[in-house]
């Protein structure tokens, strides 16, 4: 919805807001308490972000106000979709999180879904593509993802996952042929410098 009311750039930007609603959700409800440290990396990470994605670019993209409230939106549910992994990950196994997680959400697509173009990826010659995707991009990564959580923090397993737009670009460079500008590098270099900062200190 964003996308379409705005642009992928600030669609993008806003979904990544999230580790800030993650650390002001965990400081209301005392889960941990926020610090100038953590601040700080979430503003390299935005700060990042925004190079990656070109969002600073206002002639290149368009922006409405229900884009940008789509979008944040987004951002605070991709929080609470983090929250929710994390205490599901100290009940039940990664599998039968998973399960739960992904039938429900399949009920609710199923009400909203167009039934004549879902039944047509069933015979359409991109089916292997489909079935990747959803092995290893809602199956084996989110079985990582959730393992993962376990041992970390809420906030800062929403920062580390903010390297998911460094690896998407650098796929789009090495399958597609895409091209990056200095600008999109260093918010590269940005993301990646801050979350290994973060994980040297969580570690120490």
């Amino acid at each position: 919805l964003s996308i379409q009311a705005s642009s992928v750039a600030v669609a993008a930007t806003l979904m990544y807001t999230a580790p800030v609603f993650v650390l002001l959700i965990s400081f209301l409800l005392r889960i941990e308490r926020p610090t100038w440290f953590k601040w700080g990396c979430i503003t390299g990470v935005l700060l990042g972000i925004i190079m990656l994605t070109g969002v600073y670019n206002t002639e290149s993209i368009s922006v409405s106000l229900f884009g940008v409230a789509a979008g944040l939106a987004s951002g605070l549910s991709y929080a609470l979709f983090i929250f929710g992994f994390k205490n599901a990950s100290s009940i039940g196994k990664p599998q039968t999180t998973l399960t739960i997680a992904f039938f429900s959400f399949c009920l609710v697509l199923f009400l909203i879904t167009d039934k004549n173009e879902a039944a047509a990826v069933m015979t359409s010659s991109d089916i292997g593509w489909f079935v990747l995707l959803g092995v290893i991009g809602a199956g084996i990564s989110f079985i990582l993802y959730i393992i993962g959580i376990r041992w970390t923090t809420a906030a800062t397993a929403s920062m580390v996952a903010m390297v998911e737009p460094v690896t998407a670009s650098l796929f789009g460079v090495l399958l597609i042929g895409d091209h990056l500008t200095i600008i999109q590098l260093l918010g590269m270099v940005v993301i990646l410098v801050t979350i290994t900062v973060l994980s040297v200190k969580q570690s120490d």
